[in-house]
């Protein structure tokens, strides 16, 4: 059994060339937080190219449970009557995240200074998730969380009553974190601050200067240091959400280790702090061209010309681009183990607390398929087989992760022999039509 219902194996198979256009769906990132922010915001936010996957949608009943209208007009067409910053009304049941760290996160965040009292829980992969990195600094505004052992789900929060401003300085590199400390001082008086020695994904800032909010960034010696003034009437929005550049990896990547392939993905978010997979993959020797460079909904996009790239060497990863693409690395492991050479990814060490130990996940998997893998705490080292040099033919543990799943199935479609998933059900939760997507690029994915 799956955190999602019954378990659903998926089976790999060799592909010939991909071909054709990958429309991929919305950003998952900007999709939780357009809908947050229209929730805070007083009046009618209008959404386009909302990504309705699981992890989303529950995002969505949140927000409803929460006291914002949210409906559904059409394919990726939301509207969203916001109650203010400060108007939740407390939830009459338990708020159930389903798969997604970023939902549960932000929404604590959003809540926590609120005087109001909230239940959260998630499926079986979600309880195992510490959320202790995102209640510890939420305590500073006066918020209370009690959970269980190990800070996790299910958890219940009690929003400060009467909040004060806070200066944080992040512990390790999370857009998570800092987004849910960002959500919670804006509802506290005074001015708010997170301080990040490493840039991490930005859409919580662009979004919120896009809804109203006093907000600045400054570079200092301690590193990015960011202030918002607390207590403003966020102004509602129409906010077109871009291509996610994460599920965009997977026909990206696919392309490039099966042979023959020439695939076009349509505007894919640029953003300089989500696009590290995409310049690792160009300094390794892919075939990918960059068209089209222009804005949408406030952030960068491209279109991608992708082409199969059987030059690809190994290489080592800079440690600091590691939050540019930490969700990306279990499929950059899998184009590694079709490179040339070694390739080495340093400052992973946050993989281990997403969906599932992914570094764990990944290296386990790739072993069974025949790669040489070499892991510690906080790097992956991936011996590359060559274009068509992994074997393959094993069945995949994905521990509830859509990621591992998806990577696996991608690999399959370059091993000689065909490579499986035990369990293919968690991909919904951020890219619903996956299977279809591919399999109509070219590949030969099928239920097991």
């Amino acid at each position: 059994m799956s955190g999602h219902g019954e378990a659903q194996p998926m089976i790999s198979a060799k592909a010939g060339a991909l071909s054709g256009t990958a429309l991929i769906p919305g950003d998952k990132s900007i999709s939780h937080r357009a809908l947050i922010f229209g929730a805070m915001a007083v009046g009618e936010t209008r959404i386009t190219g909302l990504l309705e996957g699981q992890d989303v949608l529950d995002t969505a009943s949140a927000m409803r449970a929460f006291g914002a209208t949210v409906t559904r007009q059409g394919e990726g067409a939301w509207s969203v009557h916001g109650v203010g910053v400060g108007g939740f009304r407390e939830p009459e049941d338990v708020i159930d995240c389903g798969n997604s760290g970023t939902g549960v996160r932000l929404i604590m965040g959003t809540m926590a200074t609120t005087p109001i009292t909230a239940t959260f829980t998630g499926d079986a992969s979600l309880r195992k998730r510490p959320m202790g990195r995102v209640t510890d600094p939420l305590s500073l505004f006066g918020t209370q969380a009690w959970g269980r052992k190990g800070g996790r789900l299910p958890m219940t929060v009690i929003g400060a009553a009467d909040p004060v401003p806070v200066r944080y300085a992040l512990p390790v590199a999370s857009a998570q974190v800092k987004s849910a400390v960002l959500l919670a001082g804006l509802n506290a008086p005074g001015e708010t601050v997170v301080i990040e020695r490493e840039p991490t994904r930005d859409h919580s800032e662009r979004m919120l200067v896009g809804f109203g909010a006093e907000l600045s960034v400054e570079k200092g010696p301690e590193g990015h240091v960011i202030t918002l003034v607390g207590r403003p009437e966020l102004r509602p929005q129409t906010v077109a959400v871009p291509r996610d550049p994460s599920s965009a990896a997977f026909p990206t990547c696919a392309a490039l280790i099966v042979e023959g392939s020439d695939i076009r993905v349509p505007g894919v978010s640029q953003n300089l702090t989500r696009n590290g997979l995409y310049l690792t993959l160009v300094e390794m020797g892919a075939l990918i061209d960059f068209e089209n460079p222009r804005e949408e909904g406030g952030e960068p996009v491209a279109d991608l010309r992708v082409r199969f790239s059987p030059g690809m060497k190994g290489i080592e990863v800079p440690e600091e681009r590691a939050p540019s693409m930490i969700d990306e690395y279990p499929i950059l492991s899998v184009v590694a183990a079709f490179a040339e050479g070694r390739t080495v990814m340093r400052g992973v060490k946050e993989l281990r607390v997403k969906e599932s130990d992914r570094i764990d996940a990944m290296a386990r998997g790739l072993e069974a398929c025949g790669v040489r893998v070499e892991e510690e705490e906080d790097v992956l080292v991936v011996h590359g087989m060559g274009p068509g040099g992994m074997p393959g033919g094993a069945t995949c543990r994905t521990h509830l992760d859509h990621r591992i799943a998806m990577s696996f199935l991608v690999a399959g479609m370059a091993a000689k022999r065909e490579i499986a998933v035990d369990d293919g059900s968690p991909i919904v939760t951020s890219f619903p039509v996956f299977e279809g997507l591919m399999n109509g690029l070219g590949a030969a994915i099928r239920r097991g």
